[in-house]
């Protein structure tokens, strides 16, 4: 039995760096690297900022989530490298949520196997979650003394990034959402081979435009998010692949059947345990409601599943301390369940 477990987690880190390592969290650490160096301190302030509007800097942090088609663990260079050029609390976590929750691509694919409505109420609920969240978050956390952003020169104040550094980071991009986007529904080795060549054009571009101190900063800055985020990443992956083995999606079904308040956590914390890829939420869910599993309770899963999983809330203490990440945790805990009991009995 112990040896079946330890298959189990090694099989899970297999699958995982066969499948994402690559063309997800290599190219997002690139990304956060570069959002760190390249990026100017104080025109984040002033657009995503603990002192900008909340409203302004929530719904940026929101719109921009929704076009990075990532999964729990990928989205996290991303949002810490924002939060660590200087982005506020609560902006940073919107982004942690929304991207890996309800990103387009993840709402075409529910769209296309769960129904217009269930994907109408996938972003609905994400909203009203996300918007919570980063709310509260900032509330709690966002008057914390933070390293002093240091100025810049006065030509560059009013840019957020100077064109051939947004070239760059535009292209990194392009190689995490294109693949998953072109690739879908084909063999991984297609979308290995589009992030092949969206990573052969960035890497000339990267040749060309950069000078070396620049190069040299943005690689630091990658090493840092890979030394912070890549252990406690796998170990989790392990873990995640153990839980799997000691609970079967047949034990989970039986207990969330229906749509009442119990069925609603137990479907929000299986979800923020697991690990789940984009788009692979919607197939699961779907055989999910064909065994019995509650309409508000798959909604939960929905959101969790790929909003969240053991690895993600390793690497968020990690990064942004335990206070936070047991906030963050315990919000999106009471709030998926809540969405999962609403609209289970009074949408659905």
């Amino acid at each position: 039995m112990f040896l079946d477990l330890v298959f189990a987690g090694l099989s899970a880190l297999k699958d995982y760096i066969a499948h994402h390592i690559l063309t997800c969290l290599i190219p997002a650490f690139l990304l956060a690297g570069g959002m760190v160096s390249f990026f100017n301190k104080e025109a984040i302030l002033n657009y995503l900022g603990e002192k900008a509007s909340k409203l302004k800097s929530f719904s940026l942090a929101t719109f921009f989530s929704f076009f990075i088609a990532s999964c729990s663990c990928t989205v996290l260079p991303v949002g810490s490298g924002l939060y660590f050029a200087g982005a506020g609390i609560g902006a940073a976590f919107i982004i942690l949520w929304v991207a890996p929750s309800t990103n387009v691509l993840s709402l075409l694919f529910t769209s296309n196997i769960l129904g217009a409505k269930m994907a109408i109420s996938r972003i609905t609920a994400s909203l009203f979650m996300a918007f919570l969240v980063g709310w509260i978050m900032s509330v709690i956390f966002g008057k914390e003394e933070r390293k002093e952003i240091k100025s810049v020169s006065s030509l560059e104040k009013k840019a957020l990034i100077v064109k051939k550094h947004s070239i760059l980071l535009i292209l990194i991009f392009l190689s995490i959402i294109l693949p998953n986007y072109i690739a879908q529904g084909k063999s991984y080795l297609t979308n290995v081979l589009v992030w092949s060549i969206l990573t052969v054009i960035w890497l000339i571009y990267a040749r060309k435009s950069l000078t070396g101190e620049e190069t040299k900063n943005w690689l630091r800055e990658t090493w840092w998010f890979v030394r912070m985020i890549v252990p406690l990443l796998l170990l989790g992956v392990f873990i995640v692949g153990v839980i799997g083995k000691l609970l079967p999606k047949e034990f989970v079904s039986k207990w969330v059947g229906g749509n009442s308040v119990l069925a609603a956590f137990l479907a929000t914390l299986s979800g923020q345990l697991m690990y789940f890829g984009t788009l692979t939420e919607s197939p699961f869910i779907d055989t999910m409601l064909k065994l019995g599993m509650g309409k508000g309770p798959a909604l939960a899963f929905l959101l969790t599943g790929p909003g969240m999983s053991l690895p993600n809330m390793l690497a968020v203490g990690r990064l942004f301390g335990i206070r936070k990440a047991a906030v963050y945790i315990i919000l999106i805990m009471t709030l998926g369940t809540f969405v999962g009991w609403f609209f289970g009995n009074f949408i659905f």
